[in-house]
């Protein structure tokens, strides 16, 4: 009989995942909130690794993982893994970008109904007895020109669900061409910059895109906007957004994600620049949790599970198809 493929989780996983997985081909291995310096040895003899994103994956923590084939991201971003060092080793990435895209869009458009309609600043303020009707009059989404950046799995989503808001929607993607529709104006960045009263931000974190959103790329655009980001907080420079947020370039800013999520070890700068972000009634921050609904929670884990399967079935028929031609 094969020995069966051995597999390590050392993030948290939705009990459903033990379910779809063929536990007739894996040995599961489960240790959610596995120390660090803990991961290299419990990786010897495994040859796939699931995680989420607090842990770095690297040469320093897979140097020795002789057997490893497959690192399974649990959740879209793939910041927290040194990409061009595993694919020198053979190791294959998947992860789930398909699983939370309907979570973070609800969350996307749930944050500028707020930034539009000064939902969050009237809430705080009724709350402390203070009844300002005209200091909270909002503006209309409907007839706005929204701006996306990034139109895969989120960006996409996100478009389709605020459609029916009547804002006119112009997406841009570098690497991707061909998907105008009904709701969606494929165009170039420099479109966005011209017309756009809102930008929303989709994309990875990677060399190119971080510290995308500067001082030189918000002076592009011709008109004052509200800026969202529901991708990775490096992708935006804060310090010059809050700049642009005290000149009123930028009119508002949502976001769910954050330059140093470990809110404990801020920088002097990242603090100041924090403590300025909350005293401002046009900004929204929320704790990364676009894409962390029960629902997505689920998703993930299947489609995680999916994937796997479908990945060792390939081997496998690959395998089977090299005896037979020898």
């Amino acid at each position: 009989m094969k020995a069966k493929t051995n597999i390590l989780i050392i993030d948290d996983l939705h009990p459903v995942f033990f379910e779809k997985i063929n536990n007739e081909y894996f040995n599961v291995n489960y240790v959610p909130f596995a120390k660090v310096e803990n991961i290299p040895e419990l990786l010897n003899n495994c040859e796939v690794l699931i995680l989420r994103s607090k842990t770095n994956v690297d040469a320093k923590l897979c140097n020795d993982a002789n057997k490893l084939k497959l690192v399974a991201r649990a959740g879209s971003g793939l910041d927290n893994l040194d990409l061009e060092w595993l694919q020198s080793k053979g190791i294959k990435v998947i992860n789930t970008p398909e699983a939370n895209r309907t979570s973070v869009a609800e969350q996307a458009s749930g944050m500028l109904l707020a930034l539009m309609a000064n939902i969050v600043k009237g809430n705080i303020e009724v709350k402390s007895k203070v009844w300002d009707r005209e200091g909270n009059r909002g503006e209309e989404l409907s007839g706005k020109t929204l701006g996306i950046i990034g139109f895969g799995n989120t960006g996409s989503e996100f478009a389709r669900v605020i459609s029916g808001f009547g804002v006119k929607i112009l997406a841009y993607d570098k690497y991707k061409s061909g998907f105008s529709n009904d709701i969606v104006q494929e165009t170039e960045i420099e479109e966005i910059f011209f017309r756009a009263d809102i930008l929303s931000l989709h994309i990875p974190l990677t060399s190119e895109t971080r510290k995308l959103v500067n001082s030189e790329f918000i002076n592009k655009f011709k008109n004052p906007f509200r800026l969202m980001n529901t991708s990775r907080g490096e992708i935006v420079n804060t310090h010059d957004v809050i700049d642009a947020l005290e000149t009123g370039k930028i009119k508002g800013f949502a976001t769910d994600v954050l330059e140093n999520e470990k809110i404990g070890s801020f920088t002097k700068t990242q603090e100041d620049d924090f403590i300025k972000l909350c005293n401002m009634s046009n900004v929204i921050i929320t704790p990364h949790v676009a894409g962390w609904t029960k629902e997505s929670y689920r998703k993930i884990s299947v489609v995680l599970a999916e994937k796997i399967n479908e990945f060792f079935e390939i081997l496998t028929e690959k395998s089977i198809k090299r005896k037979i031609k020898s």
